[in-house]
């Protein structure tokens, strides 16, 4: 997460949400990478999903990481 949300846990989630999808690679629509316990413990699960949807993104989860692609294009697994 971007400075202000690590060193400030009691932001409100949509301030969170606000700044994590504000990063340039965000915006350009590119792919943006998050701990899983991060997310949890800062957002909510729910909230979490709930802002992927609205925003049309897809993410997925692996060993404790969360990539969210910022783009509403398909994503294919290779394996």
């Amino acid at each position: 997460m971007n400075q202000l949300a690590t060193h400030t846990p009691s932001l409100a989630p949509h301030l969170i949400l606000l700044d994590m999808f504000s990063s340039k690679a965000a915006r350009e629509g590119a792919v943006i990478r998050r701990k899983s316990r991060d997310i949890d413990r800062l957002i909510g699960r729910d909230t979490f999903v709930r802002e992927l949807h609205r925003r049309g993104y897809r993410a997925v989860e692996n060993a404790g990481q969360i990539v969210i692609f910022c783009n509403n294009k398909p994503v294919r697994t290779l394996t």
